[in-house]
């Protein structure tokens, strides 16, 4: 279910518009996809009863889990000025998400807007900019809680996930062959 939302979610952002980065959305489909095959793996093993496929299943479904709850942790614990910093650091080292953000917000810049610099913004022209740090920063902090809570609940719904698999991959296959055991 996540990796079709993740997918889903990259292939919306890209036929609105919204996004045009194709590392982001690469990343994103990426991610999606893997998520896919590792579900697909544990359907299988979980079928066909294989306790290899469950055990790689529990173990990268482990590995997963530790990645996706220390990022929710991150983006739960960070407060206004780190928030502030990861911006401007993500602001000054991508041209592909600038050019984006100043479509999207009408605003031209970071913190000053400059006449002088090129900007892809409506409001560019008539030169009434305003930067675009406080309108980012404004919803910075919401989206980094709702995303943070969202990855926090899946995380503890993976942990669910390999101790489910724990429990049914120690367990005898029922359509075996009771004598085959002796």
């Amino acid at each position: 279910l996540v990796s079709l939302l993740l997918i889903g979610i990259a292939a919306w952002g890209i036929g609105f518009g919204l996004i045009s980065s194709f590392r982001v959305v690469g990343v994103a489909i990426a991610v999606g996809i893997f998520l896919f095959l590792i579900a697909l793996v544990g359907l299988i093993g979980a079928v066909k009863h294989h306790q290899v496929l469950l055990f790689f299943y529990m173990i990268i479904l482990l590995l997963v889990f530790i990645v996706q709850f220390s990022v929710s942790c991150a983006c739960l614990a960070l407060n206004k000025e780190q928030q502030s910093q990861l911006l401007e650091v993500g602001w000054n080292n991508t041209n592909s998400a600038r050019t984006d953000i100043e479509r999207n917000l009408n605003c031209c810049g970071f913190r000053v807007f400059d006449p002088n610099e090129t900007c892809s913004s409506d409001c560019f022209r008539s030169h009434q900019c305003q930067p675009c740090a406080p309108i980012i920063e404004e919803y910075s902090g919401m989206v980094l809680r709702f995303v943070g809570g969202i990855g926090l609940f899946f995380s503890f719904t993976e942990i669910l996930g390999v101790w489910l698999t724990y429990r049914y991959r120690n367990q005898k296959d029922p359509r075996a062959n009771p004598g085959a055991f002796l």
